[in-house]
């Protein structure tokens, strides 16, 4: 049996905005790294779902014998580009208990009162678990940058905000990992028509995206600048291509395991007399 395709470098490094990055440069529809099709993704995507559980039940155990180490799974995108796919198909394959989802929608009155931070601090994972923030406090830059919600002076408070927040995080145990999936405008009205068409998916079309649509080019001068701004050491950005829905599920799984397997996890040790243990179960 053919072995399956895998990365030939790591998504991790050829992904990551680096210095000179345009993310006009990056083709929505290739998949860097990786030389296999569709099938090939799938089945990749599949043989690594133990490997990815395994990786998070240890980083839960640890936290459990006081471990510390944390994942925060960031997740940016214009609308249709495959954030639910990537919860479903790359975190749906976890334990449910040692994953920690937030989906940020629009601020409510209560939020608005508060700094814009105040509710992402609230939602950062707790240790042992794998936090996924659907949309985050980087909605807070690009809105208001794309519809001018905001001064200059503002948004540059707000990048250093991000940075200081994402660098006490990391601080403190948490792997972050920041993905931005970037898909055409063309592949986002195919997208757009596919829940118009369909009943099952009619639900999730909204208006509100067609609106957000009309500033496309705004929203990527924003995103471009917010890569500017924030992709640090300690917690740089990563765009993968999401045309193929497939290539950003692997590419995204790969990132995570990555980012588990450089925390260099493991198996708490418990103070026990196993040989004991084991008399007392064998004969109760």
């Amino acid at each position: 049996m053919a072995k399956t395709p895998t990365f030939d470098k790591r998504p991790s490094k050829i992904l990551r905005v680096g210095k000179g990055f345009k993310l006009q440069d990056v083709d929505p529809g290739s998949t860097p790294g990786y030389d296999g099709d569709k099938a090939d993704g799938h089945k990749l995507l599949a043989e690594m779902d133990d490997k990815l559980g395994g990786l998070q039940e240890q980083l839960f155990a640890e936290s459990r014998f006081g471990g510390r180490k944390r994942v925060l799974l960031i997740l940016q995108a214009m609308d249709t580009a495959g954030k639910g796919g990537i919860v479903n198909h790359v975190m749906g394959t976890m334990d449910p208990q040692g994953v920690q989802l937030a989906t940020f929608k629009a601020p409510t009155p209560e939020e608005k009162s508060y700094d814009f931070l105040w509710r992402i601090e609230k939602e950062v994972p707790a240790a042992g678990m794998m936090g996924v923030f659907d949309r985050s406090h980087y909605e807070d830059v690009l809105i208001h940058q794309v519809h001018r919600w905001a001064g200059a002076e503002e948004l540059e408070r707000r990048y250093a905000a991000i940075n200081e927040f994402e660098a006490r995080q990391a601080a403190a145990g948490t792997r972050i990992v920041k993905v931005m999936l970037h898909i055409s405008r063309d592949e986002q009205k195919e997208r757009l028509l596919a829940r118009l068409d369909d009943p099952t998916k009619r639900w999730k079309y909204s208006g509100t995206d067609l609106q957000e649509r009309a500033f496309w080019d705004d929203y990527m001068d924003a995103y471009q600048k917010a890569f500017d701004k924030t992709s640090t050491e300690a917690a740089p950005w990563h765009v993968v291509p999401g045309n193929s829905k497939w290539y950003a599920r692997i590419a995204v799984q790969q990132l995570l395991l990555e980012a588990l397997e450089g925390l260099d996890l493991q198996w708490p040790v418990p103070d026990l007399d196993v040989a004991l243990e084991r008399d007392l179960v064998l004969r109760s």
